[in-house]
């Protein structure tokens, strides 16, 4: 159903097919949305041309480096030139170095910790003040990031990432508060385990795949198909009371604990 006929997105973080935020784009388009796309840097620009070939409306193609302020500006004005607006935005930048998985958290350094903040929660905020006046010539808007259990237990090599997504739920509950006046709503999409590129830099993680289908009350994992579709639910007016939440997405696993 075109529930955002007519509307214009955003999506950063296109990394490639098997991306949550590619699974975004994919139904937000189907859904009717007119769409700019960005990745992070020169290395992602041929797959993501690629992947925006196959879309029903063409998007714009954006590079941008979200530990740069300057890349950001760029974005949101490319974004105004095209479409003198914007009605929802979708973060989904996230790093976190190997070794800062790999090894205790406890060894993680200041830099791998500074740099992880920064592009996995920091950037949300970013983005989020240069797309607030795009968003306000709309009347308001929807803005929606990724994040996962790992913020609120702690997951075996999770680590810097857990305590990145935690301050990009406080990120979002606070963007809630300060932007609910101006119509624009701030929420998350907490998606379970699913074999994304960036999953598989997790050890451990075939293991954490099989404990969800044994304790998620749904017995099974989650696909990037469902992830989208409730992110659509939240970009979509269908949802325009609410803002400053997290919704699980898991099968219910955050439910159960976790013994891995």
């Amino acid at each position: 159903m075109a529930f955002l006929s007519g509307k214009t997105g955003l999506v950063v973080g296109i990394a490639n097919k098997r991306s949550l935020a590619w699974a975004i784009a994919k139904v937000a388009d189907e859904a009717g949305a007119r769409l700019t796309l960005s990745y992070a840097t020169d290395r992602f620009e041929s797959n993501a041309r690629k992947l925006a070939e196959t879309l029903s409306n063409q998007p714009q193609l954006v590079a941008c480096d979200v530990t740069d302020d300057a890349a950001i500006a760029n974005l949101c004005q490319q974004v105004d030139s095209e479409y003198g607006g914007l009605d929802f935005l979708v973060h989904a930048p996230a790093f976190a170095s190997r070794e800062s998985l790999a090894n205790p958290f406890v060894q993680t350094s200041r830099i791998d910790f500074a740099q992880s903040l920064d592009i996995s929660a920091y950037s949300l905020s970013a983005l989020t003040r240069g797309v607030v006046p795009l968003m306000e010539r709309r009347g308001g808007g929807s803005i929606l990031t990724l994040t996962y259990l790992g913020s609120e237990r702690v997951v075996p090599h999770y680590n810097v990432m857990g305590v990145a997504k935690a301050a990009l739920e406080g990120s979002v509950r606070y963007l809630a508060s300060d932007l609910g006046p101006r119509n624009i709503r701030v929420n998350a999409v907490s998606a379970g385990p699913i074999k994304t590129l960036a999953a598989s830099g997790i050890s451990g993680f075939t293991t954490m795949l099989q404990h969800v289908r044994e304790r998620a009350p749904l017995r099974r994992t989650v696909d990037a198909s469902e992830i989208a579709d409730a992110a659509l639910f939240l970009l979509s007016p269908l949802s325009r009371g609410i803002t400053g939440e997290i919704l699980h997405v898991d099968g219910g696993y955050n439910l159960s604990l976790i013994h891995i």
